[in-house]
């Protein structure tokens, strides 16, 4: 829009025969009026000098630092809101979840939206930039023609409240909850105390699912089910804990006929259950001049109890209990004397032959490695030269020996010569492999003592605890050994992160963390005590001289291998 233009122009326009319109005014904005302003004061105002500033504020005027004092006092200082939208604009009803933040600093607020996992929604959390908010509906905030908006116009923190609902630039937000920073604030400072956090969350949705079809008889439930999960089935996955476990663990009873035959009625039959895989079996003992030929009458399998519809379980089975399987009755007459014991206590501990067992763990490693030498490599899991009692317990478990804790350590102690606690491979060779030679005729092997000893047990338990510690400061100086040793730049930054917080030679293990906190290098306080009290033996963690102890860091980096 053309305002003006200059008298060349004007005479042109005029020799053509065309007048130009007179000048008009323009349209000016705030600053173009406070610009004009000045230029017609002639000059930027009375200069502000200290003299004027200091009687403008004795006569009660204003400051050109009127809001440092608030800055200076809240500077970091952040109220935080939490608060929901219900946003209906959807087919299905959200609630979305907000942080609202008032910065005590300049009275600015901010809005962020917080996303739910898998919400489908673009990830823009800032719902409003930081900035003041009017109060009131929705409005453009900023622009060449807008001036500041006044204090009291704008949205404060004290008219934010727990279960209310505040209306912020045309949003409705319910605010169920505040932090804790937010409720000692308003608490020590206006004296308001907020609600307590108020519950939001909506009742799951119901999904609808597709009923699970019966079980057709065939195979396994598993296999059953896992054409209903997949459209290509996939092999069930086995419940090896429970194999291993219950391996070996089989419940017996004896049945007869429901309302059976003539010809039928001294018939006995034997069932079968297997707590490895619950798998059920019945078989006919042979019985003289019944006239029928028996043996087995239901395959070992997983079936399906008919009178229950569910597949068999141990509380099914019982004296005086009735199965149905594949149409037949059965009635359970009576058990065996483990099933009896298994029922009265299900978790007893199994009893076994202490001598068979030692005997048959010799052979069978012997037969299975040449050298004795491979046999306690297989078995020391660590490589550190000795076993423990947890490596001895995992020997006897390959080898399908579920002895308790109690055996294991009885079978220990007869290896063990010294009494140590542990295994040595001499001890461990000693009690494999016979003498080369004898100076007693047919000396025999001592027996094995089956009696439990709490103190050996005490120093079995002593020596897996010291095995563990000694894991960790080897992991311990290794982590740290890569930062100093590894790293050209890091012992030098770390000289001077020491010299920064003391004046001293000496540091604290605090110190240190902090030290390699600060080139980026995070480490536990007890790693950092197990590494000085291994480098500098008799060192003291409140008093380490930082050089001695960086120069043994890197002079025992290469005495502990990454891999062992």
């Amino acid at each position: 829009y053309l305002t003006d233009c200059d008298d060349f122009t004007r005479s042109y326009y005029r020799a053509q025969g065309m007048e130009q319109a007179p000048r008009e005014e323009k349209e000016l904005d705030a600053f173009g009026s406070t610009l004009s302003q000045m230029q017609e004061r002639g000059g930027l105002g009375v200069p502000k000098t200290h003299e004027r500033l200091y009687r403008e504020v004795q006569l009660g005027g204003g400051h050109v630092n009127v809001n440092m004092q608030q800055f200076m006092e809240c500077d970091g200082k952040v109220c935080r809101f939490y608060a929901v939208i219900d946003d209906l604009s959807l087919p299905q009803h959200e609630r979305r979840p907000f942080v609202i933040l008032f910065f005590l600093a300049d009275d600015t607020m901010e809005i962020r939206e917080q996303y739910p996992l898998n919400c489908g929604r673009d990830p823009f959390p800032i719902f409003f930039r930081r900035k003041k908010m009017p109060r009131g509906p929705a409005r453009i905030i900023g622009g060449p023609f807008q001036r500041d908006i006044p204090k009291e116009e704008c949205v404060h923190v004290r008219d934010l409240a727990v279960g209310g609902t505040h209306e912020l630039m045309g949003k409705n937000f319910y605010i169920y909850d505040a932090d804790p920073f937010t409720r000692e604030y308003l608490q020590t400072e206006f004296g308001e105390k907020l609600a307590e956090c108020q519950d939001v969350r909506l009742p799951e949705r119901a999904v609808a699912r597709a009923t699970t079809p019966p079980y057709n008889g065939y195979g396994s439930w598993d296999d059953s089910m896992g054409s209903v999960h997949a459209l290509v089935p996939k092999p069930p996955r086995k419940d090896h804990v429970k194999l291993y476990v219950n391996d070996g663990k089989v419940l017996r009873f004896t049945a007869q006929y429901v309302s059976p035959k003539h010809e039928d009625a001294d018939r006995m039959f034997v069932v079968n259950y297997d707590l490895a895989d619950d798998t059920v079996s019945i078989h006919e003992p042979p019985q003289r001049n019944l006239g029928i030929v028996t043996g087995k009458f239901l395959e070992k399998g997983i079936h399906v109890n008919q009178m229950t519809g569910n597949l068999f379980q141990p509380h099914d089975l019982h004296p005086g209990a009735v199965i149905r399987v594949y149409n037949r009755d059965f009635e359970i007459i009576d058990m065996d004397e483990y099933t009896r014991k298994w029922f009265q206590e299900p978790n007893a501990k199994r009893n076994f032959d202490l001598e068979a067992v030692l005997e048959k763990l010799r052979e069978g490693l012997r037969q299975q490695y040449p050298l004795v030498r491979d046999i306690f490599r297989k078995c020391d899991a660590d490589h550190d030269g000795v076993l423990t009692m947890h490596e001895f317990r995992q020997a006897l478990e390959k080898w399908g020996f579920q002895l308790s804790e109690e055996d294991s350590l009885v079978l220990m102690r007869h290896f063990d010569t010294s009494k140590d606690g542990q295994l040595s491979y001499n001890e461990f060779c000693d009690a494999l492999l016979d003498e080369d030679y004898t100076t007693e005729m047919l000396k025999s092997r001592p027996m094995l003592d089956k009696n439990s000893d709490a103190r050996y047990a005490q120093r079995a338990h002593g020596k897996v605890e010291e095995r563990v510690e000694t894991e960790k400061v080897r992991a311990a100086v290794r982590a740290m050994g890569d930062v100093v040793y590894r790293h050209t730049q890091a012992f030098m930054k770390l000289f001077k992160e020491f010299g920064k917080v003391t004046h001293r030679d000496t540091v604290t293990c605090t110190q240190i963390v902090q030290a390699f906190e600060q080139i980026g290098a995070l480490l536990e306080l007890d790693d950092v005590i197990r590494t000085v009290l291994f480098v500098l033996p008799g060192a003291d963690p409140n008093n380490v001289k930082y050089k001695d102890f960086l120069k043994a860091m890197v002079a025992s980096y290469h005495d502990f291998s990454a891999v062992r």
